[in-house]
């Protein structure tokens, strides 16, 4: 199932002793080193993995970015900002293996405005740097975020099937907006955590989303690990998903290693 430079798209890094911002939704149950997801990779003939920073620490990435530090050739980061964060810091993280930023805004009540200036011209910083915007929320809130934040041209990656509502399914309005964006071409959606899709099956989301983008708008990620539902998951079971969802060999490859290659930035030739 492996392949060569095949990428591990989101898994995360965590320590119980490192602060929790007020009124988080999850919080580490354990230590997890970046070493750990290090041998994971390399159990299972995995080249690269990408650290996307959970929403419990808040913009203090310092345990992503140390991770980071521990092995920049195999890892990249998508990291948790404030929306002045400064040009000169999100500098410093590029220079670290960050290719992203992160809106985790999920099982929130209310959502930030980002057509105000201030997100508009984080957005701007973030094309400049050839980064992503990470999305990590409910398909029925994004037509109040998705347009907004695709309006200066910059790239899009929306988690987790794009997080469908389990009693819409394709059809809800949410979905049919991450299908028309994957279209337009700037927009990639994670196949990952079908866990948290309320018990949908996962496959008329891959079925939609592989008809509107294709496999270079697709992409593989474990979700390692599987905070909230780790007492149920396994790494090898996470792969056979994939080879389940995406059958066809050589599609697989695209999903698993060509496509995320390019948009992390791993710098190898696919083969």
């Amino acid at each position: 199932m492996t392949l060569p430079n095949a990428v591990d798209a989101h898994a995360h890094v965590m320590s119980k002793s490192a602060p929790l911002i007020e009124g988080c939704h999850s919080a580490p149950d354990r230590d997890v080193k970046v070493e750990d997801f290090l041998a994971m990779l390399d159990e299972y003939g995995l080249a690269y993995g990408v650290l996307t920073a959970p929403s419990f620490y808040g913009s203090d990435n310092s345990l992503l970015l140390q991770a980071l530090g521990s092995e920049r050739k195999r890892l990249r980061g998508t990291a948790i900002v404030e929306p002045d964060v400064a040009m000169s810091e999100l500098q410093a993280m590029n220079d670290q293996g960050v290719v992203g930023i992160r809106l985790n805004w999920v099982r929130r009540a209310l959502l930030p405005d980002v057509g105000t200036p201030q997100y508009q011209r984080l957005f701007e910083k973030v094309k400049e740097l050839d980064w992503h915007i990470e999305i990590f929320l409910e398909s029925t809130k994004l037509p109040d975020v998705l347009p907004s934040v695709r309006r200066c041209g910059v790239n899009v990656v929306l988690d987790h099937f794009a997080l469908p509502d389990p009693g819409q399914g394709v059809r809800g309005a949410g979905f049919q907006l991450a299908l028309n964006a994957m279209r337009e071409g700037n927009t990639w959606v994670k196949l990952s955590a079908p866990y948290r899709l309320g018990g949908a099956d996962p496959q008329q989301y891959v079925d939609a989303l592989m008809e509107a983008g294709g496999p270079q708008r697709l992409m593989w990620a474990s979700d390692w690990p599987w905070v909230q539902h780790a007492d149920e998951r396994t790494y090898r079971q996470c792969l056979a998903w994939l080879t389940d969802w995406v059958p066809n060999e050589a599609t697989r490859k695209v999903v698993l290693c060509d496509t995320p290659g390019a948009l992390f930035k791993f710098g190898f030739v696919a083969i």
